[in-house]
């Protein structure tokens, strides 16, 4: 488990790379989606629905059906998939999650975090999935579930 995102932000962004690699048109059932990233069925469809909700993923029921992307990959930023399962939290909140820490009454860490939460806020404008889905697929990278 990631320290900054939640299982199910973790789920959500592999799920997604999955079905960027996907030919477009492609639809892929949850229980196929399941079975290739090994991961619970049932969890996965909660969150292929909570994408889909929110307008980055597309759902056709039936015999046919599945799940494919609403939006071309490389319109898709990793902070959208963020904001979508895991809310704006990360970037409003005081890491160690005081309610009165704010630029008046700062905690400890209020400074540090603000820069490095900056620096992650950036990196996840700046990557979109093509992109992460293309350098996943390089032999140095470990993310096998994309082959």
């Amino acid at each position: 488990m990631s320290v900054l995102f939640s299982r199910q932000c973790e789920l959500a962004l592999q799920a997604v790379l999955y079905l960027a690699v996907q030919p477009e048109g492609t639809r892929v059932s949850i229980r196929d989606l399941s079975r290739r990233l090994r991961l619970p069925y049932h969890f996965l469809a909660k969150i292929l629905q909570q994408l889909a909700h929110t307008g980055l993923l597309r759902s056709l029921k039936g015999p046919t059906g599945g799940f494919s992307l609403a939006i071309p990959a490389e319109k898709i930023t990793l902070l959208q998939i963020v904001e979508a399962v895991d809310g704006p939290g990360l970037f409003e909140e005081c890491v160690l999650g005081l309610p009165e820490c704010g630029g008046k009454h700062p905690c400890p860490v209020h400074d540090r975090w603000g820069e490095m939460r900056e620096e992650i806020r950036t990196m996840l404008v700046r990557k979109n999935v093509a992109a992460l889905a293309r350098e996943g697929k390089r032999p140095e990278h470990r993310m096998k579930f994309l082959d």
